[in-house]
């Protein structure tokens, strides 16, 4: 096997595995959400921030990463600005900061390998 047939297979494992799940008790609902994403729905948020627009960043991580309980996307690109003007900004950030921070090893996990 390849090391670019590694590569990908490590990655689908990480798709094909359960989505994870949390609970938005102010929204009295669940978002899903899987513990990784590729490069090219990451190019969109990566993008905003690298213009400083960091809430639209935040806006733009729930955007494209939550999910319904069936994987398909729990918001559309038309929600952008309502989520930027009509939702209190520290759900947005708790949520982002929480899906973002799903497949983040520790310093002791980096250090074992």
């Amino acid at each position: 096997m390849s090391i670019i047939d590694k590569a990908t297979a490590h990655y689908r494992s990480k798709l094909d595995g359960s989505l994870l799940k949390a609970r938005i008790d102010e929204w009295e609902e669940d978002v899903y959400y899987y513990p990784t994403t590729s490069l090219k729905d990451e190019s969109s948020i990566l993008k905003l921030q690298q213009e400083g627009k960091t809430v639209e960043a935040l806006v733009q991580t729930l955007i494209v990463k939550c999910r319904k309980p069936d994987g398909s996307k729990m918001f559309a690109p038309a929600d952008k600005v309502t989520l930027m003007n009509e939702v209190d900004p520290k759900i947005i950030i708790r949520i982002a900061m929480m899906i973002n921070t799903a497949d983040a090893e520790s310093v002791e996990d980096i250090e074992k390998n």
